[in-house]
């Protein structure tokens, strides 16, 4: 790569070129068995003499920085490595960051081998995912550089995309939605942040489920609003709950996050004569509802709302990859040149040639198959989980009745049991399951614990859970 040397004046340059590499050497910059310039070409592009730069290699040489190879060039040493000294603290200055930021902390990276016995929460199985289609789809788009997906795009995302996504919903979700209607984002994350862009200031009241989806309160929390927590119960939001003051609601109807349970009709109905009477926005968020086992589907708030209060959410990240960052928001007409703007301002738009891969993907019928195909394997894994909670944590757990998604829900019989006690336990066995607690922002919510089936074999689940109950039986006998 090219190396960066400033030079002051015209005194010593030599000395200032060996001294500029030799740190860059030691910092690391520049690492063992990398390149550097030639030194006519180096000379050239400072405007400087060769002799100049020759000598301070010279140095570099007699000091055991780097090394030359006939007709290879001049590299840096291994040995250069161990004369590294420890790299010293950035010095702190004055300039911080608004108080919210310090109190949101980033998920822990994930390792980078999953545990044995897989039970995270939103992790679908990317070995199910359509690899070789995707690849020729992305072939395609690439093999044409000079074409529409190479250039910057509408903020609203590719044409071919929306109008694929407008029937893919219509058809799949009863979504009243057509193209123009819906905004391409990169994924649920960005979604909810341009939301909050546009209709969030300092103070405004935002009301989210409780337990909920942390990510969406704290990016709502992060732009200003005031966030009241309100109750969930068997039939989904406590409508009755929500403050007058609130100016957006934020749900997860369908399968609702994480208890499992979908917003009855009478609370949806009650919602939007709700948000009608008081003027404020419904964020409805459809995350996995793709994935249904049974049960009678019921209208999406999308498709009952008839006021223009609703804004869906859907995403990408569960039924294909969370790596691929493709999401979509259907707006009311009013809001669609705002969020529009201020996706233009944010990041203009995700990349075309990955748009439009994806539009080809839903129009040739890949990704109808491929739902199909994932929701057979994922019903099997839910059936499997469901029987072995009964099998060996009937005593302790009560799983909440769920027929979608990819995780259930379980609250503990006995509330004195701590589920994050109970996570830990199960972690040094190699179980990872989440604690219900990690989603709410009440320190009283019931004790349970959230298991996704998403990631673990169905050859897995049984001995998984056998030995989450051997965990919680160690810490409480009965």
């Amino acid at each position: 790569m090219e190396f960066h040397v400033t030079l002051s004046g015209s005194r010593d340059l030599a000395r200032q070129i060996y001294e500029q590499f030799k740190q860059a050497i030691l910092e690391g910059r520049l690492r063992p068995g990398e390149a550097i310039p030639p030194t006519r070409e180096l000379a050239a592009r400072l405007g400087v003499s060769r002799n100049t730069v020759t000598s301070s290699y010279e140095r570099l040489f007699a000091e055991g920085f780097v090394s030359g190879r006939v007709g290879a060039g001049t590299f840096v040493r291994q040995e250069a490595r161990s004369t590294a000294p420890a790299r010293r603290a950035k010095t702190e200055t004055g300039l911080r960051a608004l108080p919210i930021w310090d109190s949101i902390q980033l998920p822990p990276e994930r390792a980078p081998r999953a545990p044995a016995y897989d039970f995270r929460v939103g992790t679908p199985d990317l070995g199910l995912f359509p690899y070789a289609e995707w690849r020729r789809l992305i072939a395609r788009q690439l093999r044409s550089p000079a074409g529409p997906t190479a250039a910057y795009g509408d903020p609203a995302g590719h044409s071919r995309l929306r109008a694929a996504i407008a029937r893919h919903i219509r058809v799949s979700r009863s979504i009243r939605a057509d193209a123009e209607d819906v905004i391409v984002t990169g994924g649920t994350q960005q979604a909810l942040d341009l939301i909050g862009r546009i209709l969030i200031e300092p103070g405004t009241c935002v009301a989210v489920e409780d337990p909920g989806y942390p990510l969406a309160r704290l990016a709502f929390e992060s732009q200003g609003a005031r966030i009241t927590p309100v109750s969930v119960d068997a039939e989904g939001l406590n409508v009755d709950a929500i403050p007058d003051a609130a100016r957006l609601v934020y749900v997860t109807p369908s399968h609702q996050f994480p208890l499992g349970m979908p917003m009855t009709l009478a609370r949806r109905m009650a919602l939007l004569a709700w948000a009608e009477r008081h003027q404020a926005a419904v964020v409805e968020d459809d995350y996995d509802s793709e994935f249904r086992f049974g049960g009678r589907p019921l209208e999406p708030l999308q498709s009952l709302d008839r006021a223009g209060h609703v804004l869906y959410v859907g995403s990408f990240s569960k039924v294909l990859l969370p790596g691929l960052r493709l999401g979509y928001l259907v707006a009311p007409a009013s809001l669609r040149p705002a969020l529009r703007t201020a996706r233009f301002l944010t990041d203009w738009h995700s990349p075309p040639f990955l748009q439009a891969a994806l539009a080809q993907f839903i129009e040739e019928g890949l990704l109808a198959r491929h739902i199909r195909k994932a929701r057979r394997e994922y019903q099997v894994r839910h059936e499997q989980l469901e029987q072995a909670l009964r099998r060996h944590l009937a005593a302790w757990l009560e799983p909440i009745p769920s027929v979608a998604g990819l995780h259930i829900g379980a609250l503990f019989r006995d509330d004195r049991i701590d589920a994050t006690e109970v996570v830990r336990a199960a972690q040094r066995v190699g179980v990872a399951v989440a604690a219900l607690s990690r989603f709410s922002s009440s320190p009283t919510s019931r004790q349970g614990l959230v298991l996704g089936y998403g990631a673990i074999p169905v050859s897995l689940i049984d001995e998984g859970v056998r030995r989450l109950a051997a965990s919680i039986r160690a810490i409480h006998p009965r």
